[in-house]
């Protein structure tokens, strides 16, 4: 292997960025990508007409023009976010993550390697289908790994030879981890090759891959790769404010799926009921910051709230994203093994409780609301349901306790260390809720060891512990 050996873990290749929450091959999905974590960068590569190299996957634009035919300025007049090559490395630089170059034309093979080489990119892996284009940066001296990517049919261990890398582009089988024998991983390492995978995006399927031997798995999703697990001597739990709320629209689906495919414990969302009596997520008492409506939700009905577009406002990407139901929100639960804070803003307790005992979610959630009357009327209808108090509304800890016989109560970080300590190992369970990402706070934050944290900054929090040299 001519830069690296196989890592411990398999890279998070962010296939095209993360383009399950932006424009594939956009700036804005690579720089999704690095607030995700991805270790590297995957990246469709063609030449211009004036010998420029951009970052889009297609041969031809929309409108059928071919980009070799093009100059730079015509392709980004028609695709104003189509990045260059030199744009995309060096915000790689800047975030410290690798590349993965798909070379879609063979005239692209050196000016890429001179801009990797401008920008001190040391993690780098330089790919193609076609086997010309591998053997153009083998005659290059091309100090980076080569890469052949492997189409649906061909035999990996026969197709390009000459290659370090066998990537394996199997992402339309049914089952492509069945394929990823002993006898696949044996073959490859003993012709000095190593193996990178499809994009995957189906969480039992990468759950299914990603402890194999393979120095990389692609995904929309980079998250999923190697999702966040709690250090041993502290199993906290990470709850995600709104969901993954930088990365997709608040209290949407895309934004719950990001938190829990990165592996957080919890998503919180709010809770409202519409003028039919139908539960569904949003924060605001109206539809207008979040969606492209107007008015109060609790007078309009359940389809005509569910006819808004709840993701344009945050990025045309998002265009179309509904409001989702408390139903599709426990149904997510169940795909990831999730968790969830529900807070009930305007949606009746006996409602939201018959929902979640019917989904069997009762044991995954937990419950909490500014007006307190909602909080006594779910204490009222089950003993089980657990529910939150906060620790600023009351004048001493056991006075939390004791109202509604709390399960859980939630500090701020600038409360008392000893009194969360005193929870620890009791039965009931200690949260920190803190909205930034002040290194300081954080470092608070692991000091005083909560069993949960409740987070706008997930991933910055992770990042944090990684800093920290916690795994």
């Amino acid at each position: 292997m001519t830069n690296f050996d196989l890592p411990p873990r398999p890279y998070s290749i962010a296939h095209r960025g993360a383009s399950a929450y932006a424009a594939d091959n956009s700036l804005t999905a690579f720089r999704k990508a690095a607030e995700l974590g991805a270790d590297m960068w995957e990246m469709d590569l063609r030449v211009t007409a004036d010998g420029d190299v951009v970052v889009y996957h297609d041969a031809t634009l929309p409108d059928g023009r071919a980009l070799t035919s093009l100059s730079l300025e015509q392709i980004q007049s028609a695709i104003p976010d189509c990045p260059t090559f030199a744009d995309v490395v060096k915000l790689a630089s800047e975030h410290g993550a690798g590349i993965y170059a798909d070379i879609k034309h063979p005239d692209a093979c050196l000016p890429i390697l001179e801009g990797l080489k401008l920008h001190g990119i040391e993690r780098a892996i330089l790919g193609a289908f076609n086997t010309d284009t591998v053997d153009i940066l083998r005659r290059a001296n091309c100090p980076y790994p080569i890469s052949a990517l492997i189409p649906l049919g061909a035999d990996p261990h026969t197709y390009a030879p000459q290659s370090d890398i066998v990537h394996l582009c199997w992402e339309k089988l049914d089952r492509p981890q069945d394929a990823l024998t002993p006898e696949l991983f044996a073959r490859a390492f003993a012709d000095g090759q190593q193996v990178v995978l499809w994009h995957e995006e189906d969480p039992d399927r990468m759950a299914a891959v990603r402890d194999k031997p393979v120095t990389g798995i692609c995904s929309d999703m980079p998250e999923l790769v190697n999702p966040f697990r709690p250090p041993d001597d502290w199993p906290v739990e990470i709850v995600c404010h709104r969901g993954a709320n930088k990365i997709a629209p608040e209290n949407t689906l895309p934004a719950l799926e990001c938190s829990l495919a990165a592996g957080f414990s919890h998503v919180e969302v709010d809770l409202r009921i519409s003028a039919d009596d139908q539960i569904l997520v949003i924060h605001d008492r109206t539809v207008d910051r979040t969606t492209n409506g107007t008015g109060a939700v609790s007078e309009q009905s359940f389809d005509a709230l569910r006819q808004l577009d709840a993701g344009s406002w945050f990025d045309p990407h998002f265009v179309g994203t509904k409001l989702p139901t408390l139903e599709e929100v426990l149904s997510l639960l169940g795909k990831y093994e999730g968790k969830a804070y529900l807070e009930l803003k305007s949606a009746p307790p006996a409602l939201v409780w018959d929902q979640v005992t019917d989904s069997g979610m009762q044991d995954r959630c937990f419950f909490w609301s500014f007006d307190r009357d909602y909080l006594l009327e779910l204490r009222a209808i089950s003993d089980d349901a657990k529910i939150m108090a906060r620790r600023q509304d009351y004048p001493d800890l056991q006075t939390a306790l004791n109202d509604y016989s709390a399960d859980l109560i939630e500090f701020l970080p600038n409360e008392s260390a000893d009194e969360v300590a005193e929870l620890s190992g009791s039965a009931t369970t200690s949260m920190l809720a803190y909205g930034g990402k002040d290194p300081a706070v954080f470092d608070r934050l692991m000091e005083m060891r909560p069993n949960l944290v409740n987070l706008d900054q997930p991933f910055a929090f992770r990042r944090h512990l990684e800093r920290a040299g916690v795994p």
